[in-house]
């Protein structure tokens, strides 16, 4: 599939030679020619000079309705512009705009552009991995409203099956890892103390997690 890489910063370069690697077609675009040296010697797509949201930009890039774009500037409103002249003047459909603000994901969401916002996914990870009990979240989808979140399992609930905790929380857990192998949730599974799992709550119930998470 073409894939067209608007930024060639560390995330784009990277973005760049992973597609590539994947047997992908890659055109990367950056308003600085010397931006592409991230690429290194071994890449072997195509490189366009200019700004991303420019039209005659993107029609040099080969965007169609049929190609991948990545907005993935420094910048907010520039992977916003970006994302929404490939949709919209380009009928691209699989665009996505990485972005700094993540109070802007919403917004783009109803647009019908998906977003990537590398601040709150940090922050998530970094307290996840500091305080695993706490139920982290790990996704949130545009509209805010489904939460995915990590959750080493306490003593308290060991020997609850999966299916039990689900209606009692009203969560849905999508996979359990144990022993260091990951499985899909299966209703019938025991879980045990210090099972790792991951699963898709509606925001609000979060308080809940908690009190699982400390062994309430």
């Amino acid at each position: 599939m073409d894939a067209v890489i608007v930024g060639c910063g560390r995330v784009g370069s990277t973005l760049a030679q992973q597609l590539l690697a994947t047997g992908h077609r890659v055109c990367v675009v950056d308003r600085k020619a010397d931006s592409f040296r991230r690429l290194g010697d071994n890449y072997t797509g195509k490189t366009v000079v200019g700004v991303g949201f420019d039209r005659e930009v993107l029609e040099a890039a080969g965007v169609t309705e049929t190609t991948a774009v990545a907005a993935v500037t420094s910048g907010d409103n520039s992977n916003i512009l970006i994302a929404r002249v490939a949709r919209e003047q380009f009928g691209a459909q699989r665009v996505v705009a990485r972005i700094y603000d993540p109070q802007r994901a919403a917004v783009y969401g109803r647009l019908g552009i998906s977003t990537v916002a590398s601040v709150a996914w940090t922050v998530g990870r970094i307290k996840g991995d500091l305080f695993p009990d706490a139920g982290h979240s790990l996704w949130s989808d545009p509209s805010e409203t489904i939460d995915i979140h990590e959750l080493r399992t306490p003593a308290a609930i060991a020997g609850t099956s999966i299916a039990e905790f689900e209606k009692q929380h009203q969560v849905r857990v999508v996979s359990l890892s144990r022993n260091g192998a990951t499985t899909l949730a299966d209703g019938s599974l025991l879980l045990q103390q210090d099972d790792n799992i991951h699963l898709a709550i509606v925001r609000g119930t979060l308080l809940n997690l908690d009190a699982v998470g400390k062994g309430h």
